[in-house]
């Protein structure tokens, strides 16, 4: 994996924050790519076979323990004992269950408190990497473990000024192609014979736009109408999608990233109706759904004005709130919004008071999306846009909907 800031930043910033904290240590566990923020930190040069762990001390220089057979990995010309490697981090060198035990507790000596990617009862999954047995093997060896929520999301999940320019070109490219998807639809329809599109010639459609525009993702998109729409995952596949037909509610949700390796995601949800005029029934619903919406966004902007640090769970509470007061609450089936980083749902704070309680602190330099979403059965709605927290507040980044799309209207 790339390492995007690089790993002297990481431990700048990750020592920053540990100092900050009052946490002396971060203890960074991988055993066969289980945890990717350690893949993310340090970036060996080939093949990892054993248990690694990455100390990085909230002063002074990180430590590295791996297997014997797994050193050269990391420092060619690693010894049995500790060696100065490229990556400018102290290599220490295991080959028994025992010299391990005996090299981490070197590691742990006079810590009392060490923060890993640990979460407790398994309360935010994104979180939480590291193994039952792991966890209480560090404690034994004196140590109290603490979440690294938040200084995970602190030291690798901010993007750079580089990365917020390259989201927003992402984000204006897929707002154009998702009007380019609705006229496709319209244009199929108002052919000859008019045999319709079906969802999933417009997800190829979109899919060809991406590649024209030097966009990438390694999924989607979504394509939906009518009660697919109520399906939040939904994906059509070449057999047995729907054909789009007047008086259709369609959905599309599109996500993708410029075609660099150190890019982030921008992720968008637009509704239409194929018609002149939405129904009554899907206007309240769309009408709801913005309004959800832009409810937690000025809330964000409320809170920073005010000197207010929000967590995760408060924004879903918000927008949670506004569609539960005008009746539809049950039919709001996922969190707020996710992460939005190297992976379109990326490691940093969630918008989740629903699925999970996400205390993390939604802190300037992380991109997450706001979605909330009324699924019925006859028909869903979700409006999703981008946003970023920088250091004068939260804005979008995203094209925003204000309207039903009206195909062919």
């Amino acid at each position: 994996m790339t390492q995007p800031h690089g790993f002297q930043h990481i431990l700048r910033e990750a020592q920053q924050f540990l100092t900050q904290e009052g946490i002396p240590g971060w203890l960074i566990y991988d055993y066969r790519h289980s945890n990717p923020v350690f893949w993310q930190v340090v970036a060996p040069s080939g093949h990892v076979t054993r248990p690694c762990f990455l100390f990085i001390p909230d002063s002074g220089r990180p430590r590295l323990l791996t297997h014997h057979v797994d050193a050269g990995k990391f420092a060619p010309s690693a010894g049995a004992g500790a060696e100065e490697s490229g990556l400018e981090l102290e290599l220490l060198v295991y080959s028994s269950r025992q010299t391990l035990l005996d090299c981490l507790g070197q590691l742990l000596a006079g810590r009392p408190r060490v923060a890993m990617e640990y979460s407790a009862h398994n309360a935010l999954p994104r979180v939480s990497r590291v193994d039952a047995g792991t966890v209480e093997l560090v404690r034994s060896l004196g140590p109290e473990v603490v979440s690294s929520a938040d200084l995970m999301q602190y030291a690798t999940q901010r993007w750079t000024p580089a990365q917020l320019a390259g989201h927003q070109r992402a984000a204006a490219k897929l707002g154009e192609i998702v009007n380019e998807a609705f006229r496709r639809i319209g244009e199929r329809l108002a052919g000859l014979p008019a045999d319709g599109p079906t969802e999933y010639e417009i997800a190829e459609f979109i899919r060809r736009r991406f590649r024209e525009k030097g966009l990438e993702a390694a999924d989607g998109p979504i394509v939906s109408v009518n009660a697919h729409c109520s399906d939040p995952h939904y994906e059509p596949e070449a057999v047995g999608s729907s054909v789009i037909r007047p008086g259709d509610w369609a959905l599309i949700d599109l996500w993708a990233r410029e075609a660099t390796a150190e890019s982030v995601y921008a992720d968008i949800t637009w509704t239409a109706y194929v018609g002149d005029r939405a129904p009554e029934s899907r206007q309240r619903i769309f009408d709801i759904v913005t309004g959800a919406r832009d409810a937690a966004l000025q809330y964000l902007k409320d809170c920073f004005a005010d000197g207010t640090v929000v967590q995760g769970w408060q924004a879903d509470a918000v927008a949670r709130r506004y569609i539960a007061e005008r009746g539809y609450g049950d039919y709001f089936t996922h969190r707020l919004g996710h992460s939005i980083s190297y992976e379109v749902h990326g490691e940093a704070v969630n918008l989740d008071g629903f699925e999970t309680h996400d205390t993390r602190r939604i802190i300037p330099g992380v991109g997450f999306s706001i979605e909330p979403g009324i699924y019925l059965p006859e028909f869903g709605v979700r409006s999703e846009i981008d946003a970023y927290m920088s250091e004068e507040g939260p804005y979008a980044t995203s094209p925003v909907q204000r309207e039903v799309v009206l195909i062919g209207g």
